[in-house]
Protein backbone atom coordinates (compact mmCIF):
# COMPACT_ATOMS: atom_id res chain seq x y z
CA UNK A 1 0.00 0.00 0.00
CA UNK A 2 1.45 3.35 -1.00
CA UNK A 3 1.46 6.49 1.09
CA UNK A 4 -0.15 9.47 -0.61
CA UNK A 5 1.78 12.71 -0.40
CA UNK A 6 -0.25 15.86 -0.91
CA UNK A 7 1.75 18.69 -2.44
CA UNK A 8 0.26 22.15 -2.27
CA UNK A 9 1.31 24.47 -5.07
CA UNK A 10 0.44 28.12 -5.42
CA UNK A 11 1.26 30.72 -8.02
CA UNK A 12 3.16 33.74 -6.72
CA UNK A 13 2.04 36.48 -9.08
CA UNK A 14 4.72 38.93 -7.93
CA UNK A 15 7.65 36.52 -8.34
CA UNK A 16 6.06 34.72 -11.31
CA UNK A 17 6.81 31.27 -9.91
CA UNK A 18 4.96 28.22 -8.66
CA UNK A 19 5.81 27.43 -5.03
CA UNK A 20 5.26 23.88 -3.80
CA UNK A 21 5.31 22.67 -0.20
CA UNK A 22 3.93 19.66 1.64
CA UNK A 23 3.02 18.84 5.21
CA UNK A 24 3.43 15.18 4.22
CA UNK A 25 7.07 15.76 3.17
CA UNK A 26 8.62 18.12 5.72
CA UNK A 27 11.32 20.28 4.18
CA UNK A 28 9.91 20.26 0.66
CA UNK A 29 10.03 23.74 -0.84
CA UNK A 30 10.21 24.10 -4.61
CA UNK A 31 10.01 27.19 -6.80
CA UNK A 32 9.70 27.01 -10.59
CA UNK A 33 8.53 29.26 -13.39
CA UNK A 34 6.12 26.69 -14.86
CA UNK A 35 3.73 24.05 -13.56
CA UNK A 36 5.66 21.21 -15.24
CA UNK A 37 9.04 22.49 -14.04
CA UNK A 38 7.67 22.59 -10.48
CA UNK A 39 6.47 18.97 -10.75
CA UNK A 40 9.80 17.87 -12.25
CA UNK A 41 11.77 19.59 -9.50
CA UNK A 42 9.58 18.08 -6.76
CA UNK A 43 10.04 14.61 -8.26
CA UNK A 44 13.81 15.15 -8.35
CA UNK A 45 14.05 16.31 -4.73
CA UNK A 46 11.51 14.02 -3.07
CA UNK A 47 13.39 10.68 -3.13
CA UNK A 48 16.31 12.09 -1.11
CA UNK A 49 14.01 14.05 1.18
CA UNK A 50 11.82 11.01 1.85
CA UNK A 51 14.88 8.84 2.44
CA UNK A 52 16.01 11.25 5.17
CA UNK A 53 12.62 10.67 6.81
CA UNK A 54 12.89 6.87 6.48
CA UNK A 55 10.35 6.54 3.65
CA UNK A 56 11.05 4.81 0.35
CA UNK A 57 10.06 6.80 -2.75
CA UNK A 58 8.73 3.52 -4.19
CA UNK A 59 6.05 3.48 -1.49
CA UNK A 60 4.49 6.85 -2.27
CA UNK A 61 2.12 8.48 -4.72
CA UNK A 62 2.01 12.22 -5.34
CA UNK A 63 -1.03 14.47 -5.61
CA UNK A 64 -0.47 18.08 -6.63
CA UNK A 65 -3.09 20.63 -5.54
CA UNK A 66 -2.96 24.00 -7.31
CA UNK A 67 -4.01 27.33 -5.93
CA UNK A 68 -3.99 30.71 -7.62
CA UNK A 69 -5.22 33.98 -6.18
CA UNK A 70 -6.03 36.75 -8.61
CA UNK A 71 -7.12 40.33 -8.13
CA UNK A 72 -9.67 41.00 -10.86
CA UNK A 73 -8.93 44.74 -10.65
CA UNK A 74 -5.30 44.22 -11.71
CA UNK A 75 -4.79 43.94 -15.48
CA UNK A 76 -3.38 40.62 -16.62
CA UNK A 77 0.12 40.67 -18.12
CA UNK A 78 1.31 38.34 -20.84
CA UNK A 79 4.34 36.09 -20.14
Amino acid sequence: MSKEIQIDARWDNEAHVWIATSEDAPGLVVEASSWQAMIDEAQTILPDLLSLNGVSARDVSLTFNAETHLDPAVPRTKH
